[in-house]
């Protein structure tokens, strides 16, 4: 394992690393699902608790709600110019964006968007370990 290998999956606690560059599609702009402690926002009540409470949610407004939860879209990104309004100044969960978070949620990347996630380890790999261990067991 490679020193970067170690410190993205023994560190971080990350499984994949992250690839690409925005290409200002702004569907990460436009369906947002908010994570908050105990999981996706659902519920209206908690939304605007949660607005009162940090600057970034008073960004965001609600526009649907599905199975997973609340759908929001920023209020901040700029449609014809197809970029954030206050990029310098946006908050840290706009630039972390995307992380592989997105998949614990059962998300999904847009088809559109610059960026891709690549697994730290191959399956290859995975299953030489886990045929190692169970060798090991056996013993």
């Amino acid at each position: 394992m490679g020193l970067k290998s170690f410190f993205y999956k023994s560190i971080l606690k990350k499984k994949y690393y992250r690839y690409g560059s925005c290409n200002r599609c702004g569907a990460c702009c436009t369906k947002i699902y908010v994570k908050h402690k105990k999981g996706i926002i659902k519920n209206e009540d908690e939304f605007y608790k949660l607005k009162k409470l940090h600057p970034f949610y008073a960004s965001l407004e609600i526009v649907d709600k599905d199975e997973q939860g609340l759908v929001f879209k920023c209020n901040k990104f700029d449609k014809e110019k197809r970029i954030c309004t206050i990029h310098k100044f946006r908050s840290s969960i706009c630039r972390k964006y995307p992380s592989e978070e997105i998949f614990k949620f059962n998300g999904v990347m847009s088809e559109n968007c610059g960026y891709y996630f690549k697994p730290i380890e191959s399956f290859q790999d995975i299953l030489k370990k886990l045929k190692k261990d169970s060798y090991k067991k056996l013993l």
